[in-house]
């Protein structure tokens, strides 16, 4: 195993918990099926779905093997009020479904209910027989942030869904839970649990997760958060409360790279960039969609909102405008963005930086809610091939490249 030099600020990565040993940056154990001949040729593709739900965020992974992802869940419209544009996402994804009624993985990158709402009457949960039979859709495998199973003092949504995460893990089964193993330790012991048993479903920032790989499924997910400092020999824990994301697909020898950034902030994200350079692991911070973070918050770009347009450090700057390909295309999970200044998210300083950075790539911006028009909003889906991104044509409307259908210069 390679060992790697402990960074000049005291920052790991990919820690080996039963070796006590940092692991090579790229460590994982995939489960690769030794009889399959991996996935055909000849133009197949994946699909990526965002939903127009508001200042809320679920993102659907259909591949083209019929394995489905589900990021977050939140089922934001009302029907009680006629004027309200929000799809009605259980509908829509009971019609992406079809006669399915179990999805491989459903990701809560955390627990906030524009992440989780009416999760509990939607899905099958293994906790409690009042959360099953019906038509309720089954979670073969829930992956969720190592707080959504140690906060304590959650209500409504977040405690069932909590509970729902308790009981798969102490049953060791049906999750993958992402932060340092040792901060599970006493979670386990509490419960007359061997911490080892359960090793084989936790993941640390730096790896791959298991449950899909690029020569099975055509796509793999590199963990960047939640992660860890370790400073003077202790360890703080930042961010615990949200998975970040990379998902590469590989279509024909082209690769898409997906960012999904749930809700986290500019000093996180900082931080990501920064370890990551460090590892020279470059490749994983770069994109060609970016589901940029937490509804278009100015707050997620840096800590001033700006007059007219939020400037973020040079990390970030590093990110977006470095990393992302040539027709790149920027996503806002979000509400239409305002011509005034408003204090909840999305704020129009941090659109104006979005909407910059999608122009200098030859990409494209695109508000959830307004797509393909802030009157009748539907969702976006993104279809990933062999010959990069393209949206899927909407009533009527043609369907435009967004992929990295050639490298910018200098690349």
């Amino acid at each position: 195993m390679t060992h790697l030099k402990q960074p000049p600020d005291r920052f790991t990565r990919g820690f080996d918990a039963v070796n006590s040993t940092p692991l090579k940056i790229n460590h994982v154990l995939p489960m690769f099926m030794a009889a399959d001949p991996g996935p055909p040729k000849g133009g197949y593709m994946h699909t990526v779905r965002f939903f127009p739900i508001g200042n809320a965020d679920t993102c659907l992974i259909e591949l083209e093997n019929g394995r489905r992802a589900l990021f977050d869940f939140a089922d934001m419209h009302n029907p009680d009020d006629q004027y309200d544009l929000r799809c009605d996402l259980e509908k829509e994804l009971r019609s992406c479904l079809g006669d399915d009624k179990e999805i491989d993985v459903v990701a809560f990158t955390h627990l906030d209910t524009d992440h989780t709402k009416r999760a509990k009457e939607v899905f099958h949960l293994e906790h409690a027989a009042k959360y099953q039979g019906g038509d309720r859709i089954k979670i073969k495998t829930m992956w969720v942030p190592a707080t959504a199973i140690l906060e304590e003092g959650v209500k409504g949504e977040a405690r069932t869904l909590r509970a729902e995460a308790r009981h798969r893990f102490i049953e060791g089964e049906g999750i993958r839970v992402f932060g340092r193993p040792e901060k599970l330790d006493q979670f386990l012991r509490d419960r007359d649990i061997d911490p080892a048993k359960r090793r084989n479903l936790i993941s640390d920032a730096g790896t791959l997760c298991p449950e899909f790989n690029l020569q099975h499924d055509g796509v793999e997910f590199f963990v960047h958060s939640p992660f860890a400092e370790t400073c003077d020999g202790e360890v703080v824990y930042r961010n615990g409360s949200a998975l970040f994301m990379q998902a590469t697909f590989e279509v024909d020898d082209r690769k898409t790279k997906l960012i999904l950034s749930a809700d986290v902030e500019h000093d996180v994200i900082d931080d990501i960039v920064r370890v990551t350079r460090y590892h020279k692991n470059d490749e994983r911070l770069e994109w060609d969609i970016n589901n940029i973070p937490h509804h278009c918050s100015y707050l997620s770009l840096a800590a001033e909102k700006g007059d007219e347009k939020t400037v973020p450090g040079e990390r970030l700057k590093w990110l977006y405008e470095d990393q992302g390909q040539s027709g790149a295309l920027l996503v806002s999970t979000s509400d239409i963005i305002p011509i005034e200044d408003t204090i909840q998210p999305p704020h129009r300083q941090a659109a104006s930086y979005y909407k910059g950075v999608a122009d200098d790539l030859g990409g494209s911006w695109i508000v959830s809610m307004e797509h393909p028009s802030k009157t009748k909003p539907k969702p976006l889906v993104i279809e990933i091939g062999g010959d990069g991104s393209k949206l899927r044509k909407v009533a009527g409307g043609a369907a435009a490249v967004i992929g990295n259908s050639a490298p910018r210069a200098g690349r």
